[in-house]
C-alpha cells in the first residue's frame, strides 16, 4: 500500500508579545481557538547530575529564566487538572519564574485567579501573565519587594481590590547566594537573605490572614538544607529552617479558625538561582547529592502546592511536604 502523502506543514501561529504589567486582560483574552487543550508535546529525558556539565552557565544575579540555556520544566505540559481551585483567588511571591512560575500555572490551570509578586524580572513576569491568562484565569502583576512591610500590605490590598478576595497566600519569593568561607559572609547578604525568606513571609502573612477563611490555606516553600544544612548557604539555610518552625507555629495558631498552614519542602530544583547563585562547580553536577541523581524541575514541585491549596488536602496542617528526589535517603 503506498504511504500516504504527508499535507503540508501549517505556519506556526505568532506568539504574542508579552504586555506590561497593569495592561488590561481583554488586551490578551484568548480565542476559542487558541484556549484549545493541544496534545502534550513529546518530553525529552530530563537531564541528570552526571549531564549537567553540558548545560552548565553563570548569570548575573538576578538571573532571568529567559536566559537560561536549559531551560526548566515549567510549562506542566503533561499535567491533569480536574478544577480543584476552581475560583479561588492566590497570590505567589516570587512567581515571575521557577517554582513561583509553575505553580501560578497549575493553579491557572485549576480554575484560580492569581496574582503574582515579583521584584525585578519583567520579562519572567509578563509570561508569567502570559501562561496564566492562556487558561482563561487573571493575572495580577505586582512589582513589590517582600523586604518592605508596607509593600507586602499593599500586595494584599491590590490583591483583594483588583481580584475580588483572597484563599491562598504562596510564600514562596527567596534570596541566596552562595560563599565559600562562612566568615566571607557580608552583614548587608546576611539582612537581605533573613529580610525577603522569613521577614517577608511573616509581613505577608500578618497580612493576609485578616482576608482569610475557613478552608483557605497558607503555603510556605522551605528547602530540603533547612533540615540538613549546607555549607555554601549557612544564612539561606538558617532562614528555610526559620519557615519550617513559621509553618508549624502558625498551623497551631491558625488550627481553630480552619485555615491550614504547610510547607513544600525542595530538593535541588533547576531554577534561575542555580546559575545566578552557585558556583560553577556545583552547577555542573546539580542534583548528583540524591537519589534520583538529578536535578528536579519546578513542574514536578508544583502538584504539591495544589494539593495542599485544594480539599484533597483538607487534614494536612503544620506538614513539611518532601519533594527532594530523595535527598535524605540518599546522605551519607
Amino acid at each position: 500500500m503506498a504511504a500516504k502523502k504527508p499535507a503540508a506543514p501549517k505556519a506556526a501561529p505568532a506568539r504574542p508579545e508579552p504586555k506590561a504589567a497593569g495592561a488590561s486582560k481583554a488586551a490578551q483574552k484568548p480565542t476559542a481557538k487558541s484556549a484549545a487543550k493541544a496534545p502534550a508535546p513529546k518530553r525529552e529525558k530530563r537531564p541528570t547530575a552526571a549531564q549537567m556539565k553540558e548545560h552548565a552557565q553563570k548569570l548575573p544575579y538576578p538571573a532571568r529564566q529567559a536566559d537560561m540555556k536549559l531551560q526548566p520544566d515549567s510549562n506542566l505540559s503533561g499535567y491533569q487538572p480536574a478544577g480543584k481551585l476552581k475560583d479561588k483567588i492566590a497570590l505567589i511571591t516570587g512567581a515571575d519564574s521557577g517554582i513561583g512560575r509553575a505553580v501560578a500555572l497549575a493553579f491557572a490551570m485549576e480554575g484560580a485567579d492569581v496574582a503574582v509578586l515579583y521584584n525585578e524580572n519583567d520579562v519572567d513576569a509578563q509570561e508569567t501573565q502570559r501562561l496564566v491568562e492562556a487558561q482563561k484565569r487573571r493575572c495580577l502583576l505586582l512589582k513589590l519587594d517582600v523586604r518592605d512591610p508596607e509593600q507586602c500590605k499593599q500586595a494584599v490590598r491590590r490583591t483583594t481590590k483588583e481580584l475580588g478576595g483572597l484563599n491562598v497566600l504562596v510564600n514562596n519569593a527567596a534570596f541566596q547566594m552562595s560563599q565559600e568561607k562562612f566568615e566571607d559572609i557580608s552583614e548587608e547578604q546576611i539582612r537581605r537573605t533573613f529580610d525577603t525568606n522569613i521577614l517577608g513571609y511573616i509581613w505577608l502573612a500578618q497580612a493576609a490572614i485578616p482576608h482569610l477563611k475557613k478552608g483557605d490555606s497558607i503555603i510556605n516553600t522551605g528547602s530540603i538544607v533547612g533540615l540538613t544544612g549546607i555549607p555554601i548557604l549557612v544564612d539561606y539555610a538558617c532562614t528555610k529552617s526559620a519557615i519550617h518552625a513559621l509553618t508549624k507555629s502558625l498551623a497551631q495558631y491558625l488550627g481553630e479558625k480552619g485555615i491550614r498552614v504547610n510547607c513544600v519542602v525542595p530538593g535541588p530544583v533547576w531554577t534561575p538561582n542555580i546559575p545566578g547563585t552557585m558556583p560553577r562547580e556545583e552547577i555542573e553536577k546539580f542534583g548528583h547529592e540524591v537519589a534520583l541523581k538529578r536535578p528536579g524541575q519546578p513542574e514536578e514541585i508544583a502538584p504539591a502546592y495544589v494539593l495542599l491549596a485544594s480539599q484533597d488536602g483538607s487534614f494536612m496542617t503544620g506538614s513539611l511536604v518532601h519533594v527532594t528526589g530523595g535527598k535524605m535517603s540518599s546522605d551519607q
